[in-house]
């Protein structure tokens, strides 16, 4: 798999790039600035790009915007953004651009390797995946008749590991109810959230 980093801080982007080749990934170019990444992108059409949402000169969502625009030049590009702060706004920025495999993470999970390489390649297979803090947020978050209220406890795990981009059998084992139980929670999100399948409930209501 052919990867492209774009990270402002020396270190992280550094420590990207050994982690990254440990694992076997070829890392084809790790760049500080989002117009190096669009160029880069355009130069080695890599399977996924790393990208930190905030980077230089206003350190707002450049990295974000960038790594969008990258997309639109090499289309199915999968992009796992990276950001030091929970903001689901920019999650939902992304996921509603759709067009390839999305994630946001907080950048604190690099430094569990484990996690970091599993989200990292769910998104490079066309998946989605999003930080458990920020589903946090939008489960927390009170809208007038939102149906999210109508979830039980376990609906909202349920929910919150979906988006992190858990498969129904490995919620089952996680939460300890197994596969058809775990099945049956996330078909009740589904119906009650108003969208066709489990995996797509957290999505549809970021979107919203």
């Amino acid at each position: 798999m052919r990867i492209v980093i774009a990270e402002d801080d020396a270190l992280l982007r550094e420590g990207l790039v050994l982690l990254l080749r440990s694992e076997g990934f070829e890392v084809a170019a790790a760049v500080d600035h989002p117009g190096d990444l669009v160029t880069s992108v355009e130069s080695v059409e890599p399977d996924l790009a790393v990208v930190d949402v905030r980077m230089p000169p206003t350190f707002t969502d450049e990295g974000l915007q960038a790594a969008l625009e990258a997309r639109r030049r090499v289309p199915g590009l999968a992009i796992l953004a990276l950001s030091a702060f929970v903001e689901d706004g920019y999650a939902g920025d992304l996921l509603a651009a759709g067009g390839g495999g999305a994630g946001y993470l907080l950048k604190e999970r690099v430094g569990k390797p484990d996690e970091f390489l599993g989200a990292l390649r769910s998104v490079a297979a066309g998946g989605t995946v999003l930080d458990r803090d920020v589903v946090a947020v939008q489960l927390a978050r009170p809208r007038p008749g939102d149906p999210v209220a109508n979830l039980t406890a376990r609906e909202r795990e349920v929910v919150a590991l979906l988006a992190e981009g858990h498969s129904v059998p490995t919620i089952g084992r996680l939460l300890g109810i197994g596969t058809a139980a775990a099945r049956q929670h996330a078909g009740d999100v589904s119906t009650k959230l108003r969208v066709p399948d489990g995996a797509q409930a957290m999505l549809s209501y970021l979107r919203a």
